[in-house]
């Protein structure tokens, strides 16, 4: 008899919702994390983490609280040497996504369970399987398991700086200009397409763009949230990052790798990236709407807004194939030349109302 379904790989509890954290402690007693012994290691910020930490140590006493210095993966390396010198049910992630993605590679190090514990939206790495940490080379990415449950508390979102909510849309809609490339690659290329993967990741950018309500809503809060968390597990079903990043992460990349000290946000970055994508493959409409709803929600749409210069964004298209070998994307396929990128982004600028 056929295998008339497949097993997804995504969290057995996903909980976004104001006051959230409050009920970590029972999330964390749950059957299928077997914490009810309260055996935790818990990763945190010195930041935000340290206010946390105070407010739920009541609630955790079994707990043990790491206190992670950065991003990088001599900081994870190292997060996972301390936890070895314990027992443990399982990981706690309990900060952004330098905190989680150290907590992702960490607990796969040590073998343990995470969960995810976000305090702000800034990307969709929060449930992804996939830990981007800074290393000797630049910045790298490694594969991790999904964290087994996710907790995301609106109310501790909205205390978070703002930007950290816009980076987080500028990723969730470069899922829409993302699926366009695979698309691409599968008809150019004959690259294979998850379906389930892309229309989960596509539905999830389309419900943040089409949404009307504003950073500071709770509504449009929630919606941000499930798109980001709908991404990483499309991620996972279709086993790499192909869902939510083509020519507008490739583009992010570039950014990072010439002008590292400069660069602004992901998701700053991939907005923009993602608008001039689609752009470029002749989606001048859907280019220019994307445009102004990054714009409403305060976030860049031209070089110039976060600091570089024509020029130096002529060289960041130019240079973004080179940090993805092998995946084919809308940069791939037309090749433009210098002066081509050029003439498009002067093209690009007018249209979207420069």
């Amino acid at each position: 008899m056929p295998v008339l379904t497949r097993l997804i790989p995504s969290p057995v509890v996903v909980d976004i919702r104001p006051g959230a954290i409050d009920d970590l402690a029972g999330v964390l007693a749950d059957q299928r994390i077997c914490s009810s012994t309260g055996k935790l290691a818990i990763a945190i910020s010195g930041g935000s983490g340290a206010v946390l930490r105070d407010r739920l140590k009541p609630s955790l006493p079994g707990a043990e609280w790491f206190e992670v210095g950065g991003g990088t993966l001599d900081d994870a390396i190292k997060l996972a040497d301390a936890m070895k010198k314990g027992r443990y049910d399982a990981v706690v992630g309990l900060g952004g996504g330098k905190i989680i993605d150290c907590a992702k590679f960490a607990a796969a190090r040590v073998g343990l369970p995470l969960v995810a514990v976000a305090t702000n939206l800034s990307h969709d790495g929060l449930c992804s399987p996939v830990a981007t940490l800074d290393n000797d080379a630049g910045r790298g990415s490694y594969g991790v398991p999904n964290p087994i449950a996710v907790v995301i508390d609106l109310d501790v979102i909205r205390e978070a700086p703002v930007r950290f909510v816009r980076s987080g849309i500028g990723d969730a809609l470069s899922n829409i200009s993302a699926i366009r490339d695979w698309e691409l690659a599968a008809r150019e290329r004959g690259e294979d397409i998850d379906g389930l993967a892309a229309a989960m990741a596509r539905q999830a950018g389309e419900a943040v763009l089409r949404h009307p309500g504003g950073v500071g809503d709770d509504g449009f809060l929630q919606v941000l949230a499930e798109g980001l968390v709908l991404t990483g597990i499309a991620m996972s079903v279709s086993g790499d990052s192909r869902p939510a990043s083509g020519a507008c992460h490739e583009i992010n990349h570039a950014f990072d790798l010439l002008y590292p000290k400069r660069a602004a946000s992901h998701g700053e970055q991939c907005g923009l990236g993602a608008a001039f994508a689609m752009h470029l493959r002749g989606a001048r409409e859907e280019s220019a709407y994307m445009a102004s709803v990054l714009r409403r929600h305060g976030l860049p749409v031209l070089p110039e807004e976060i600091g570089f210069t024509v020029e130096e964004f002529v060289k960041v298209v130019e240079f973004a194939p080179q940090t993805r070998p092998g995946r084919y994307t809308i940069l791939e396929h037309l090749d433009l030349s210098t002066d081509q990128i050029r003439d498009a982004y002067a093209d690009y600028a007018k249209a979207i109302g420069s």
